[in-house]
């Protein structure tokens, strides 16, 4: 087993993390990854008794969790927070719900009081439930960081992880996309220590980003489609109205541009369906 935590400023708290994990389970790998930290956080984290990893500059979230996967040397990975929202003594429940048959298994926190603002909360939930919609099946917490995965099939993902905060999105769907058994704890978190590294104005944008590439990591045509059907749909309307208004049934330029952008936009979903076809082309599910 090892524990990777990516770490970034966060002193405060990574030494009383790291020495409770210690504590429960001395037998587990534990990996801090300081992720450019300008306040001794990597050499707090080793003084408590962590194998740090350093980075030169900050990364990224994702970057943290790449470089600390690759360097894991257990069977199971578990990733968990710096900052001491998630409780260590958690870590074995997570690992006993893994040990049910799941290939994943996420720490999922539940109402307003699990996030760090109602902003937070509001889109968590939106996300949770457009996923759910995607993949046909419950997702509790697309984006919680707590979680146990085997470490073999989450290598194969590293391509499709990217640098910055939205690793867990991508990878949980990635996971159901290749067929994957993918499962969620109930988890109480604490209260964040310290200042988050999340701004709302700056990052509003890529939690927005998220949807798509939820959509186009699980099945982008499950997207596209609605969006055509929309689209065409209107010029239809159109076509409707402006004979009503004028006593003529004109094909007009409006519809055109409508009809043909809907035939476009559902020619470009099949598109991305194949291609996103072709990146799970090599991944194979294990029936063990």
């Amino acid at each position: 087993m090892s524990i990777v935590i990516p770490a970034r400023n966060e002193a405060s708290t990574i030494a009383v993390v790291t020495k409770q994990l210690i504590s429960l389970r001395p037998d587990f790998e534990l990996i801090v990854i300081d992720d450019g930290s300008t306040d001794g956080t990597g050499e707090v984290a080793a003084d408590a008794g962590a194998t740090v990893i350093t980075q030169p500059y900050s990364k990224g979230n994702g970057a943290a969790i790449k470089r600390g996967a690759r360097a894991a040397t257990g069977d199971i990975l578990v990733f968990m927070d710096a900052d001491g929202q998630h409780a260590p003594a958690d870590v074995e429940r997570l690992l006993f719900k893994f040990d049910e048959g799941f290939d994943l298994v996420v720490g999922a926190r539940s109402g307003l009081g699990s996030q760090a603002s109602v902003a937070r909360w509001g889109a968590n939930s939106f996300y949770n439930r457009f996923a759910s919609w995607m993949v046909g099946q419950p997702i509790d917490d697309l984006t919680s960081g707590f979680r146990a995965v085997d470490r073999r099939k989450f290598l194969s993902f590293l391509y499709l992880l990217p640098n910055g905060f939205s690793y867990p999105t991508t990878s949980t769907m990635a996971f159901y996309r290749a067929g994957y058994s993918v499962g969620f704890l109930p988890i109480k978190v604490a209260k964040r220590q310290g200042k988050g590294h999340i701004n709302l104005l700056r990052d509003g944008l890529r939690f927005l980003l998220i949807i798509f590439k939820v959509g186009t990591l699980y099945s982008p045509l499950k997207v596209y489609f609605p969006f055509s059907v929309l689209t065409a749909g209107l010029g239809g309307v159109n076509y409707v109205a402006t004979a009503m208004v004028s006593d003529s049934w004109r094909f007009t330029n409006m519809t055109a541009l409508l009809i043909s952008s809907g035939v476009i936009i559902f020619l470009l979903g099949l598109l991305s369906e194949q291609l996103t076809n072709l990146q799970y082309k090599d991944v194979s599910v294990d029936e063990d």
